[in-house]
């Protein structure tokens, strides 16, 4: 389970340094894993090594800062194919505006298989969290106080 977590951990390392290098080396080879598939927030699934690892460099370019904190982490292996479970606590400056953070919470499940190179990175579905109606009344009822 360590190495899947060092895995999962080099996926979030690689998008929040913005290094494709290190992203080409998360996904897993298509020979190794036939059908990779990404899903991100407000995206459309993407299919195959190719169109994922586009997708990435294009967010990857247009994103000048993402930090994630992880939480509620689960792992799961089952032979040769490993699952981790996460909160994503997502910060990000949508624009060069100094100061100008956003945030939000997304819950996402990876899957890794395990290959000749390690654990790979086989599917990323990431799905964004509404926030509660009574999270939004207390936050709106604070703002206009």
């Amino acid at each position: 389970m360590e190495r899947v977590a060092e895995a999962n951990a080099q996926f979030y390392g690689a998008i929040e340094n913005g290094d494709i290098d290190a992203m080409h080396r998360v996904w897993a080879e298509e020979d190794d894993a036939p059908d990779l598939v990404c899903v991100n927030p407000g995206w459309p699934l993407l299919r195959g090594r190719a169109e994922i690892l586009r997708a990435w460099a294009l967010i990857m370019a247009n994103v000048p800062y993402i930090q994630y904190v992880l939480t509620d982490t689960h792992i799961g292996v089952s032979g040769d194919v490993a699952m981790v479970t996460c909160e994503e606590n997502v910060l990000t400056a949508e624009d060069d505006t100094p100061g100008f953070i956003a945030g939000g919470q997304v819950v996402t499940t990876n899957m890794f298989v395990h290959t000749a190179a390690g654990w790979r990175m086989w599917s990323h579905h990431a799905s964004p969290v509404m926030p509660d109606e009574d999270e939004e009344d207390e936050q709106g009822s604070a703002t206009e106080a």
